[in-house]
């Protein structure tokens, strides 16, 4: 495939300059080289400054994959916390809602972040954004039900994932002449990603078992559990490795 090799070289100058698991450089060029090997041939660029040379067109379905494969399959961490915000109350209304929420603050930031308004430190956003996913999954264990005070909790984590999203988006860069159209079919595939996210658990677990009366004590605790200790790990690792 034409190209791929100069890709594979930035991949891996990403990977040796980047200290960071998840948002990483590495992240981001895998993102590209995936939507490079699934779109053949029309994006087989030999750098990433070609990208300046696609059609307006090209570059809204080539970021619209990137912003899709940011969350599946490479963005673990954002499953993980799309995933535990549904446990709690497995309606597709209130999960919804908190995806709406959720939306709306890492666009904000995503889109202030990369008009250069500020500038987010890998350093800080990705521990935060594991406790974030600690907190959601500890709620979920020690609160049978849904609160109000979610939305606002779940708006401020949106802020941090923004960053996250921008961190990583920031490395790869934007085709100058169409960058808002990029930025907003980025977001939108983020958008789709975690859609998606929410309706396959709607219909893996939700659908069948969220109006038992077993489901909070055999299915959210024991899964939230798990997430908690994923988080956990991460919050180690993204501080002190």
């Amino acid at each position: 495939m034409p190209g791929l090799n100069s890709l594979f070289s930035f991949s891996m100058m990403l990977n040796q300059s980047q200290p960071y698991h998840t948002h990483s450089g590495r992240k981001v060029a895998a993102l590209l080289l995936l939507s490079l090997l699934a779109l053949q041939p029309a994006f087989a660029h030999d750098t990433v400054q070609e990208l300046e040379k696609l059609s307006k067109t090209e570059a809204a379905i080539l970021y619209l994959q990137l912003g899709f494969t940011h969350i599946i399959p490479l963005g673990f961490d954002h499953i993980l916390f799309v995933l535990s915000l549904f446990l709690l109350s497995p309606k597709l209304k209130p999960v919804l809602w908190q995806a709406t929420a959720f939306t709306v603050a890492h666009s904000i930031t995503l889109g202030l972040a990369m008009f250069q308004v500020f500038k987010p430190s890998p350093a800080i956003v990705e521990p935060v954004i594991a406790l974030s996913i600690l907190y959601v999954a500890l709620e979920n264990i020690f609160s049978p039900q849904l609160r109000k005070s979610r939305i606002g909790i779940v708006f401020l984590f949106g802020l941090v994932h923004g960053m996250g999203f921008a961190s990583a988006l920031g490395e790869l860069g934007l085709p100058k002449s169409s960058y808002i159209s990029s930025l907003l079919m980025f977001n939108l595939g983020v958008e789709i990603g975690q859609a998606t996210v929410i309706f396959a658990a709607f219909l893996l677990f939700g659908l069948w078992f969220g109006r038992k009366q077993y489901y909070h004590k055999a299915i959210v605790i024991p899964v939230s559990a798990l997430i908690a200790l994923v988080a956990i790990y991460w919050t180690v690792q993204r501080v002190f490795l």
